[in-house]
């Protein structure tokens, strides 16, 4: 097994090696592509640029490491290790000029998420969880994380990207989750999760995530006391639904209600 420091010490040389990237890009007037003939998936040269900067750090220190990217192809080893880069996480955001996106990197073993970092370099913050703990800290000065101890629907402040990310009987659950919590709040990408591992947000509900959007915030909010699975309750590494909550009690009613309302 990798050392949980050098684990975090690239981790926080692959968020320096994205940040001048991603950061001078931010509230400039950028090209946009679309990545979906049937929708809208954005995608940046800020994207593309910074995924190859940490990429090549990781190369260069684990040359034998699997990389697990969303911008470029997959590199596929035999070891059980799988880094996992979402360079911008929220690009709409991004666009937008609004600072909830992040910088997302994570390292798996054998499937589970072992490590991960957020972090967003507007606001000078980031969130690195290695070997169980956690440290969030902004322009150099550690901040708390711990999640909160909300156990209720009706005491929590919930988040979803956005209800047009639900179809079907996904749609249908969320829609009968949403007025049981304390107040929904939209638009948060990755900068939600990072929200519940530091106690201002209790729970994130989503579906149709890529292992790329929930595998390096897995860690983040295990880290911070929370409980994070999808919706049948199995590990989220490989995206779909997803349920993170900030108390074991406040996960299981959540789940179950979602569960009971997919099969009304």
């Amino acid at each position: 097994m990798l050392s949980d420091a050098a684990i975090a010490e690239t981790l926080l040389a692959c968020a320096d090696a994205a940040r001048p990237t991603t950061l001078s890009r931010f509230r400039t007037q950028l090209v946009v592509d679309n990545k979906l003939a049937g929708g809208f998936d954005p995608v940046t040269e800020a994207d593309r640029a910074a995924e190859t900067a940490i990429r090549e750090i990781i190369a260069s220190r684990f040359p034998d490491h699997g990389i697990i990217g969303e911008e470029w192809d997959n590199k596929a080893t035999a070891t059980p290790y799988n880094w996992i880069i979402d360079p911008i996480d929220g690009t709409r955001a991004f666009i937008s000029g609004i600072p909830v996106w992040g910088t997302l990197i994570g390292l798996t073993h054998e499937g589970r998420s072992i490590a991960g970092l957020m972090e967003q370099p507007y606001t000078g913050e980031y969130w690195l969880a290695v070997g169980g703990r956690l440290r969030h800290a902004r322009n150099g000065t550690d901040l708390p994380a711990k999640a909160s101890g909300v156990t209720r629907l009706t005491q929590a402040r919930a988040s979803t990207t956005s209800p047009e990310l639900f179809t079907g009987p996904h749609l249908s659950a969320w829609t009968a989750l949403a007025p049981r919590v304390l107040q929904v709040r939209y638009g948060l990408d990755c900068y939600a999760y990072c929200l519940l591992a530091t106690g201002h947000l209790d729970l994130v509900v989503e579906a149709g995530l890529k292992d790329v959007d929930i595998a390096p915030l897995i860690p983040i909010i295990e880290a911070a006391g929370g409980v994070v699975t999808t919706w049948d309750g199995g590990r989220a590494e490989q995206g779909g639904t997803c349920i993170a909550a900030a108390t074991p009690e406040l996960h299981a009613e959540a789940m179950r209600l979602l569960r009971e309302a997919m099969l009304d």
